[in-house]
């Protein structure tokens, strides 16, 4: 039987999750929680990438994030649409492995791949398929599953600027190593000229993020309701003011931002 993971993180491409929230995956798994990756497609073609290579790198990133099980999907790249037959392959494997939450690469960005638009649809799309009754046919057999929680891991180059219900940051200072390492791993997308431009801004988006709640570095999310939470101060102790902040008093570094 396949083991159930805590958290399944899904966007149209390898390399995709990793730039948008691979610092978070890896923290998870530093937490004790078992996280998967699904990546729609290959992303092939692309000008020098293949089939084998791009697996191989995808495996690589996944060590170095430490994530536990990493799954493609088989959809078709550059031409990802949503539609039932891409909604049946999702949702079937959120049936099978039964994450408590599905992270969904969120965005619109035309001047990248439309696959990341058609990504984000098929996501929502296959978080409700994946509880129908009485269409097992569709999904292999796997009996229907509702995933709880669904959380968005936001493209920085989004056309919209949008009005989330609501946001957050996680602090990622201890896993950008991880984070970066895992970006690095792509080298049919990324030589070293390109590696510099992307590494220095993943780290200047990471760094801007991460400084409004107080973090070296940190990764935003959206929900599409308010943050739900019984204790008012385990939400609003997340942060951390300034790293730029004064310190009059000792331990003030862990007071909430005012």
């Amino acid at each position: 039987m396949t083991e159930h993971l805590d958290v399944v993180a899904i966007a149209p491409h390898p390399d995709d999750l990793e730039i948008l929230c691979g610092g978070t995956l890896a923290k998870l798994v530093k937490q004790g929680y078992r996280v998967g990756i699904f990546d729609m497609t290959s992303g092939e073609p692309t000008p020098r990438g293949s089939l084998e290579k791009r697996k191989h790198e995808a495996e690589v990133a996944r060590v170095a994030l430490g994530v536990q099980v990493r799954v493609n999907l088989g959809l078709p790249n550059r031409v990802l649409m949503d539609g039932p037959e891409a909604r049946y392959r999702v949702a079937t494997e959120l049936r099978k492995y039964q994450p408590k939450v599905l992270i969904a690469g969120a965005g619109r960005t035309p001047a990248a791949s439309p696959d990341h638009h058609q990504g984000h649809l098929i996501a929502e799309a296959s978080r409700f398929y994946s509880q129908l009754t009485k269409w097992d046919d569709r999904f292999g057999g796997e009996a229907p599953y509702r995933v709880p929680h669904l959380v968005y891991a936001l493209f920085p180059t989004d056309a919209e600027q949008r009005h989330w219900h609501s946001t957050f940051v996680i602090d990622i200072e201890d896993t950008i190593a991880q984070k970066l390492a895992s970006i690095e791993a792509y080298e049919s997308q990324f030589d070293a000229d390109r590696f510099a431009k992307v590494k220095h801004f993943v780290n200047a988006h990471a760094a801007v993020h991460g400084a409004k709640c107080g973090f070296m570095y940190g990764e935003l999310f959206a929900l599409p309701h308010p943050v739900g939470n019984d204790n008012l101060m385990s939400v609003v102790l997340g942060s951390k003011v300034s790293i730029a902040a004064v310190n009059l008093t000792p331990g003030q570094d862990h007071l909430p931002m005012g």
